[in-house]
Formats: C-alpha cells, sequence, structure tokens
C-alpha cells in the first residue's frame, strides 16, 4: 500500500467557514440565509430555499416582482463579491444567492401549482449543473460578483424560456 492511498482530502473544504462568518449580514445573504452550508450539493438547497423567499412576492404585480428581481441581481453582485472576496475564493460553492435571483427568474411564469414550481426548480438546475453555452463561457470569464451572477440569472432566463415553450406550445396538446 503506498503512502498516496493513506492520504484524504475532505469531502467539501469550502465548508469550513471562518467562525462566526455567517453572523455578518452580508455573508448570511450570500450563503442564502444558511442553505448554502450544506455540505453537499449546495447550489439544490439553494435553489430550495429561494422557493418559500419567492412566495413573499410572487403575488405582487409583474412589474413588481421583476423590478425586486432585478434589485436582488445588482445586489447580489455586490453581496457575492463581496463574500467571495472576504472568503479569498473565486466562487465558493456556499455563495448562493445567486441561485436565488436564478430560481425567481425562472419562476416568472408565477406557476400556480406544485408541479410547476418543481418544473421551474428542474429545469433551473439542470441549466445551472450542466451549464450550456453560453452560461459556460460566463462563468469562466466574467470577474467578481457578476461574474457569479450573471451565468445563474441566464439559467434562469432559459429555464424560463424553456417553461414559456411548454406552456404554449406542449401543455395545449397535453389538455
Amino acid at each position: 500500500m503506498s503512502s498516496d492511498n493513506n492520504l484524504q482530502e475532505p469531502e467539501f473544504t469550502e465548508a469550513l467557514l471562518p467562525p462566526g462568518f455567517l453572523r455578518n449580514p452580508v455573508h448570511l445573504l450570500a450563503f442564502g440565509f444558511g442553505s448554502g452550508t450544506a455540505a453537499r450539493a449546495p447550489g439544490t438547497w439553494g435553489s430550495l430555499a429561494a422557493i418559500p423567499v419567492w412566495f413573499c412576492f410572487a403575488w405582487l404585480p409583474p412589474v413588481a416582482y421583476w423590478v425586486i428581481v432585478l434589485l436582488a441581481f445588482v445586489v447580489g453582485i455586490w453581496l457575492c463579491g463581496k463574500t467571495a472576496a472576504d472568503l479569498k475564493v473565486h466562487d465558493h460553492g456556499g455563495i448562493v444567492w445567486d441561485e436565488f435571483v436564478g430560481m425567481w427568474i425562472a419562476l416568472g411564469l408565477f406557476p400556480d401549482n406544485v408541479y410547476g414550481i418543481l418544473m421551474a426548480f428542474t429545469l433551473f438546475r439542470l441549466f445551472d449543473v450542466l451549464k450550456p453555452w453560453p452560461i459556460s463561457w460566463l462563468d469562466e470569464y466574467l470577474p467578481g460578483g457578476l461574474g457569479i451572477m450573471v451565468d445563474d440569472v441566464v439559467a434562469g432566463f432559459m429555464a424560463l424560456l424553456c417553461l414559456l415553450a411548454i406552456d404554449r406550445w406542449l401543455m395545449p396538446v397535453i389538455v
């Protein structure tokens, strides 16, 4: 048995946060109210945590809804950039505010049942994980908080467009 076999890396090294890190409101928001601290799949947990928050403003008129999403995006650039800089990591896996905003975009057709919400969640996670072009390019080349936020925003819009296509072309055939 070689000595290399005895070396084990922690499964989620990014989970080690400085003591009291989430007491800072900026970091707490960037980590999705703590959902980003999940040891496995923090992006998935962050996306799920975005849904109850979505219920708090999904009832607003569409213009107000999209203004909130836009503000969350703009503030998110700063939140995510600041948190990443404080952790000295470009895009820490626990930063999930970008997943919140991406989910809110995917939910922009205001689904009225659990199936619509699950479909938005599934499509958003699919695009966020697979990162088809241009998401992969944006993820790789945009710096700072903007780079952290934009790939998930595009994934959210791609999911929204798929949901719109399903709603317009597939659902009338099924129903």
